[in-house]
């Protein structure tokens, strides 16, 4: 009786825990992914946990896989990779009652890390007392960034721009630095500081081996002239015993043709010591036409060489679009060939900042009219002129090849208080993409030319084909006439200039059915500013000729897309 009793009372409990269960639903998990899109981004090297939520999800197993391969099982994702790239992967999570599946794209993206460049020479050497003004660079970033300079450790200031005097002798390391949250980098400088007279005396010269023309000016410069008062000089023509000198440079004329030897000594006196450099010279001088080449009826109106494309940073270098380059043009060569190639089809190449330059030939001598010989073709168009300055060359000693003086062309604005003849500016490649490039000049001022993101993409403006880490520009510089007439920065004017300047919207020498401002040989002067009579041409160079930027459109360039002589235009 007592065990029908216990089994009646189970029955009673089993289908009272049966009809409790027969409402109840089971559901299968579900992911709840912690951000909106899906995607996530880490820097590369950092790690990254994406973490979610989970509905449903009792006694579940979890498994992250990666390309088919299984690389978590647990319900949260520990993930680093030291590639930048995109990584799909794929979170499955499963219980007794189903599964649920989704795909992330983790993005490995690049440190930010600042990039800091200094302008100038790495290792200085002055004298105790000098001033050696430093400028910085520093490649912007999304992460907030601090700058300190340093002197052998100790920091000297915040500030881009910073002057090291020069207060006693010994070795020290300027180093620039900035830093965040992603990293830090630094670029230095070393300063011996000796004085005056430790300091090497040193008197060089391009070359040693010259020529020129009968009755022609030659001028004889060093590279740097030393910087001492306590110097002597001595110059002196073997064959013109009458012609002498006693600067650091020299001028020579002679009125014959043949050859001439020059001997120069430079002399330093100390109170207990001389010291003297000795140089020597020969200068060949020949007849004015001895190496002239007449039109024939073969001859072409327009340039047929270019021989040299040297441009100064700017937005178009290197640039793969608009500019018209290749990842072949990383040579002089290839960087002549290209010039060639877009001006034979009309198409302009640009001279980057102040300096640049490129230097053409024709397939004979362009003779001086007097009147209007050269036209060179630009893109100006009323309020935007990037003037030029034109130089031209006669083949002086018949090799074919311009190595030989270059001639101004006056200008509107040749002797005015504002040009600046033999200015010079020296670029410095950048230590990193996406940077500015800096320059100094021989007047003490430093700047950049801008990077402009928004607009072009190439790593650098620093022309690829120049191996060196700097390279100086000199020629003449015209003052700026760039103004913002929006008041805002939004609407930049490159006015135009009188006369003699190439892509110049002149209202006298401008051809506006091929846009060609077009000169004359007759307005050559010399180094000293003083006309000379060139009876013709073989070569001709355009130089940019400002040192400006406008804003937001960047840099003042001139750009040039072909030369012609006009004498045989038609």
């Amino acid at each position: 009786m007592k065990e029908l009793i216990k089994f009646f009372w189970l029955f009673i409990v089993v289908a009272i825990l049966a009809a409790c269960n027969i409402d109840e639903e089971f559901f299968a998990p579900k992911i709840i992914l912690d951000s909106d899109t899906g995607v996530y981004a880490v820097k590369y090297g950092r790690e990254i946990v994406v973490a979610p939520k989970y509905e449903h999800a009792e006694n579940a197993t979890y498994c992250w896989t990666l390309d088919g391969e299984v690389i978590s099982t647990s319900p949260s994702l520990s993930f680093s990779r030291e590639e930048v790239g995109e990584y799909f992967i794929t979170i499955v999570v499963t219980t007794e009652h189903g599964s649920d599946e989704e795909e992330i794209r983790v993005d490995v993206v690049e440190l930010e890390i600042p990039t800091v460049s200094i302008a100038g020479n790495k290792n200085i050497t002055v004298t105790v007392g000098s001033e050696v003004r430093l400028a910085a660079a520093v490649r912007e970033t999304s992460l907030p960034t601090k700058f300190a300079w340093t002197v052998n450790d100790k920091v000297v200031s915040n500030e881009l721009n910073y002057t090291f005097r020069a207060n006693e002798v010994g070795d020290f390391v300027i180093k620039a630095t900035a830093n965040n949250d992603d990293g830090s980098h630094s670029d230095m400088v070393e300063i011996q500081v000796l004085n005056a007279a430790d300091i090497p005396f040193t008197w060089d010269f391009g070359r040693y081996t010259l020529h020129t023309v009968e009755g022609r000016k030659l001028l004889i410069e060093p590279l740097q002239t030393p910087y001492e008062n306590d110097i002597e000089y001595s110059w002196n023509v073997t064959e013109l015993s009458e012609l002498t000198g006693d600067d650091s440079k020299f001028v020579f004329t002679a009125n014959e043709s043949g050859v001439y030897h020059i001997n120069a000594t430079a002399t330093k006196v100390d109170d207990d010591s001389q010291t003297s450099i000795a140089r020597s010279f020969e200068v060949t001088v020949y007849e004015e036409k001895a190496f002239y080449r007449p039109k024939s009826g073969a001859s072409q109106a327009d340039f047929n060489r270019v021989f040299e494309y040297t441009p100064a940073p700017g937005q178009f270098i290197n640039e793969l679009k608009t500019g018209g380059f290749d990842a072949s043009h990383t040579s002089p060569e290839a960087a002549v060939t290209y010039a060639e190639s877009r001006m034979n089809e009309a198409n302009w190449i640009s001279l980057g900042g102040f300096g640049g330059y490129v230097v053409v030939g024709f397939d004979h001598s362009i003779d001086n009219t007097r009147s209007y010989d050269l036209g060179i073709i630009g893109n100006a168009f009323d309020g935007s002129s990037e003037p030029g300055i034109v130089w031209v060359m006669q083949d002086e000693n018949g090799n074919g090849f311009p190595d030989d003086t270059w001639y101004e062309l006056a200008g509107s604005e040749t002797g005015k208080f504002e040009t600046i003849r033999d200015y010079a500016v020296t670029y410095y490649r950048p230590t990193g993409p996406e940077m500015p490039v800096q320059w100094t000049d021989n007047l003490g001022n430093n700047g950049e030319i801008d990077y402009l993101k928004q607009f072009h993409d190439q790593d650098y403006y620093y022309p690829l084909w120049i191996g060196t880490d700097s390279y100086t520009l000199k020629g003449t510089r015209l003052e700026a006439r760039n103004y913002d007439q929006s008041g805002n920065g939004s609407y930049w004017i490159n006015p135009h200039y009188d006369w003699g300047y190439v892509d110049n919207f002149s209202p006298s020498d401008f051809n506006s059915s091929n846009k060609a401002n077009l000169f004359r040989i007759s307005n050559a002067i010399d180094f000293e500013g003083n006309p000379i009579r060139l009876s013709h041409v073989d070569f001709v160079k355009v130089q940019c000729a400002v040192n400006a930027k406008s804003g937001w459109i960047g840099e003042l360039s001139t750009e040039v897309c072909g030369f012609y002589d006009c004498s045989l235009k038609r």
